[in-house]
């Protein structure tokens, strides 16, 4: 009697259920989360902007060398400029110093003139072509010395000029340079603004780089 019991108990534990019991049971779709899917679906895709970061980033290296290579040059250029021009001051003083010179003889010369004058003789004719001659070689020597510092401020001049455009490269490499600096910024956050504003300061190192080229 004990045992049919339990067997009758564990038939009904162990019955089918109910093939709508199932039905009821069961999902009636995949729950699908369509607000996260529509933002992934209108978020720009990470490869393009890091495709585009890497492209701007690239060109502003290569306007930034260009720029280096310029800025050494012209620096190189005037300090040339700027050694020649010390090296024609230095024979404009020595030509100077000549002509001081020169002067000082004739100097000599017009006051053994006056002492034969004031003894009531006549000078020797030599002392009157000295003087004539080293009058002359006066002449010649400030022509050549107004000539080397007439050389040295026109070296001086282009030196100066150069030295301008040194810093005018300069500046476009720092601002080449700041604007890659961001573009590697933009690379690591994706955030496009950081990209925006190393496109500008590229742009006006450009700008910059060309317009001294061109002046």
């Amino acid at each position: 009697m004990f045992q049919t019991r339990v067997a009758q108990r564990f038939r009904k534990r162990r019955a089918p259920q109910a093939p709508h019991a199932m039905m009821s049971r069961m999902p009636e779709g995949a729950e699908i989360d369509t607000e996260h899917l529509q933002e992934t679906i209108h978020e720009p895709p990470t490869d393009s902007l890091l495709r585009n970061i890497a492209l701007t980033t690239a060109l502003l290296a290569a306007f930034g060398a260009l720029a280096a290579l310029r800025a050494g040059g012209t620096v190189n250029e005037a300090l040339v400029l700027k050694t020649e021009a010390g090296r024609l001051q230095a024979e404009a003083s020595d030509q100077w110093a000549y002509f001081q010179a020169k002067g000082i003889k004739a100097n000599v010369q017009e006051a053994a003139r006056t002492t034969w004058i004031a003894a009531g003789k006549p000078p020797p004719p030599n002392i009157e072509q000295s003087i004539q001659r080293y009058g002359a070689e006066q002449k010649d020597i400030e022509r050549a010395a107004r000539e080397k510092e007439r050389e040295r401020d026109d070296r001086s001049h282009e030196a100066d000029q150069l030295l301008a455009r040194h810093h005018r490269f300069a500046s476009s490499v720092a601002l080449l340079q700041v604007g890659i600096a961001l573009g590697a910024v933009a690379a690591l956050t994706r955030q496009r603004v950081i990209w925006l504003g190393s496109g500008i300061l590229g742009l006006l190192g450009v700008g910059l780089f060309m317009l001294t080229v061109v002046r």
